[in-house]
């Protein structure tokens, strides 16, 4: 019997060891985190907290700039397409709308209106703008001219006088006028046609 209690002394011993070996383990490892925590020191946690809060507040700032350019492009946007309504004609009323405000202006400068022909060309670069020119002739007095110029000059569209030549005529001081007129023409989503 005394080596049944010998062995079961030696396996009282290895289990002793064992516990031990695992308590002085574990000891260790909670040094080990102790001394080395796996974020890093409190320094390092200081620091890494001082960069993440640095880089959030320059991607604030790029966020703000980037809203800033979002809303100039918005407006720019937006003011671009306030011009193309207010200046360039749509398509489908745009050989009516320029005749009519030729001859109101004729009227209005007392300058009589001949023959009027049109072509329009597409601007290049654009699926949507297309440039309308208008050949006219008028006859009137230099005056008369003057004022018709100045009418065109104040329409609420944008007319382009490309060209304009005056002959006199035999009846005194009256003047046969030739005037090629530019004026720009937008894609209403109407079919696209020569004649309005």
């Amino acid at each position: 019997m005394p080596s049944n209690f010998s062995n079961q002394g030696r396996a009282a011993q290895t289990a002793w060891r064992i516990v031990l070996g695992a308590l002085i383990a574990v000891n260790l490892i909670a040094v080990g985190f102790l001394l080395y925590p796996p974020g890093g020191s409190a320094d390092d946690l200081e620091r890494r907290v001082a960069q993440l809060q640095a880089q959030a507040s320059a991607k604030r700032a790029l966020l703000a700039t980037t809203q800033q350019h979002l809303a100039a492009v918005e407006k720019g946007r937006s003011e671009g397409e306030q011009f193309l309504n207010g200046y360039f004609l749509a398509r489908r009323t745009a050989y009516s709308t320029l005749l009519s405000e030729l001859v109101d202006a004729a009227d209005r400068a007392q300058i009589k209106p001949k023959e009027h022909a049109y072509a329009t060309e597409p601007i290049e670069g654009s699926e949507t703008l297309s440039m309308m020119t208008i050949s006219a002739n008028y006859e009137g007095t230099y005056a008369n001219l003057m004022h018709f110029v100045h009418e065109i000059d104040q329409s609420p569209r944008m007319l382009i006088i490309e060209g304009l030549t005056a002959a006199p005529q035999q009846a005194g001081g009256v003047l046969s006028i030739s005037m090629k007129i530019d004026a720009f023409v937008r894609e209403d989503g109407s079919a696209a046609g020569g004649a309005e």
